[in-house]
């Protein structure tokens, strides 16, 4: 019960009554509030993630595709013919060219 005053004891207790609801629904709504921020920054992570892995998709085939156009820009005839000359100089050439060195100044 409210302090006496000049005005009725029934609008008193309704503003009383009304400022109590308001205090006793503050958690509710902050925590609604909290829920909410958090529901959107989770959105926005996953818009990002989205879009970070369209950039990298398309980073890749970029770089698949100037592969496929630098191995399509070789001549295959040098190609062989590197091929062949790093086949020619292999370790077992060399070791026998030094084989032969060593029995040349054998007595």
């Amino acid at each position: 019960m409210a302090f006496p005053t000049a005005v009725n004891d029934q609008i008193t207790d309704a503003v009383t009554q009304s400022n109590v609801k308001v205090i006793g629904e503050a958690p509710a709504f902050a925590m609604g509030s909290i829920y909410q921020s958090m529901a959107h920054s989770t959105g926005i992570l996953f818009e990002n993630a989205v879009s970070a892995q369209q950039q990298q998709n398309t980073l890749a085939q970029a770089a698949a595709n100037q592969g496929v156009m630098q191995i399509y820009s070789l001549d295959t005839t040098a190609a062989a013919g590197a091929t062949e000359k790093i086949a020619q100089t292999g370790v077992s050439d060399n070791l026998t060219s030094l084989l032969t060195v060593l029995r040349a100044f054998k007595p």
